[in-house]
């Protein structure tokens, strides 16, 4: 076991840990090895350790105790984010990696962040557009663009994961999903919150950076295209937002984020996350010039990798706790406003339909 490099613990080895994050820190392995891997089944626990020789564990406090884990990585379920968070600050590691979201409640996420600045552990959340090199190049040239957008869009249209894993890794063990029924108001409105939990929430940190009074939200329409997914417009202040969600069977898969104003644009394409294929592009447009920055040789996951290893040593300023809440309340309030509208709307079709029968 290597002495010299940053020792990780991961709590949760399924689909994310095994075709994302093992494959990023096999590109660092002069910065970091994996140390431990907890999984409340043992046999992938077991197994995917046995992967990238580190030892293995069916209990989080074993993991937090080992003193070879210097940074954890929380890959579990989304319900138990904010417990290990906490207990891995309380545990005294040098950093702590959540995948998103890190808390399921703002009550959860003032707990962490208190936590956070009594234990002095840093924390950041893998929303890994945010350390995208082609994001950060954008962020440190697009100049007055906040103050001037008005309108800002994402789209999202991938095919579903297991696509992608599978030509990451051979993955062991994924949650199966039955088949819903998305004219069903209760089943539309999780859809939807689900989704934007789940996936829009990666691009809800650059939508905020363009929304100064993020906390005014209006859901102006919401529904979920086919076969599962969301399409959102938003009023947020005196901001149009559009967030389009949705899995295909294409191969032909496309995200990208726009904030656009009267004289100026900035559209961003990023890669797909399990391709590991380089940063976004950026394209800053003012009148009839626009400059391209990227892409670079790395992606968000490895951006945010490289962030963690300069938080543990110490060559890097802790994010601001308070924005990562923000981040999150933001999140909370669309999902919740969104899966809302989309419930309402559902049952008027519903309505509607039963009175096209009767009559």
């Amino acid at each position: 076991m290597s002495t010299s490099t940053l020792g990780v613990g991961i709590l949760g080895a399924g689909p994310v840990t095994q075709a994302i994050h093992l494959p990023t820190l096999a590109r660092l392995r002069d910065v970091f090895h994996v140390a431990r891997i907890m999984d409340v089944d043992p046999a992938v626990a077991e197994s995917v350790a046995g992967r990238v020789g580190a030892d293995w564990t069916t209990s989080m406090d074993e993991l937090l105790a080992d003193e070879n884990v210097q940074i954890v990585v929380i890959c579990s379920p989304h319900q138990f984010h904010a417990e290990q968070v906490i207990a891995a600050c309380r545990a005294g590691k040098q950093a702590v990696l959540c995948e998103k979201p890190f808390a399921m409640s703002q009550q959860e996420a003032e707990e962490i962040a208190a936590v956070s600045k009594e234990t002095g552990v840093p924390i950041i959340v893998g929303a890994m557009h945010t350390f995208d090199p082609g994001w950060l190049a954008a962020q440190a040239n697009w100049g007055d663009l906040v103050q001037a957008a008005h309108t800002i869009r994402y789209s999202i249209v991938l095919p579903p994961n297991a696509r992608f894993e599978d030509f990451a890794t051979e993955v062991i063990t994924r949650p199966t999903w039955p088949k819903q029924d998305r004219t069903d108001p209760e089943v539309a409105a999780g859809m939807v919150r689900g989704g934007i939990m789940g996936l829009a929430i990666h691009d809800l940190p650059l939508v905020r950076a363009f929304c100064p009074d993020f906390t005014d939200v209006e859901v102006l329409s919401c529904v979920v295209p086919h076969p599962s997914g969301y399409l959102v417009n938003l009023r947020v202040g005196d901001r149009r937002v559009q967030l389009y969600g949705v899995n295909t069977q294409s191969w032909e898969p496309e995200w990208y984020f726009e904030a656009i104003g009267d004289d100026a644009s900035l559209r961003i394409d990023f890669t797909p996350s399990y391709v590991q294929a380089g940063s976004a592009t950026a394209h800053i447009r003012r009148g009839t010039e626009t400059r391209v920055y990227g892409p670079y040789p790395y992606n968000g996951y490895e951006g945010e990798w490289r962030f963690l290893a300069e938080l543990a040593r110490g060559k890097a300023h802790p994010l601001d706790v308070n924005g990562l809440i923000h981040d999150l309340t933001f999140a909370l309030e669309v999902a919740d406003k969104a899966s809302a509208a989309v419930r309402e709307a559902t049952r008027g079709e519903l309505g509607a339909n039963k009175e096209e029968v009767t009559v």
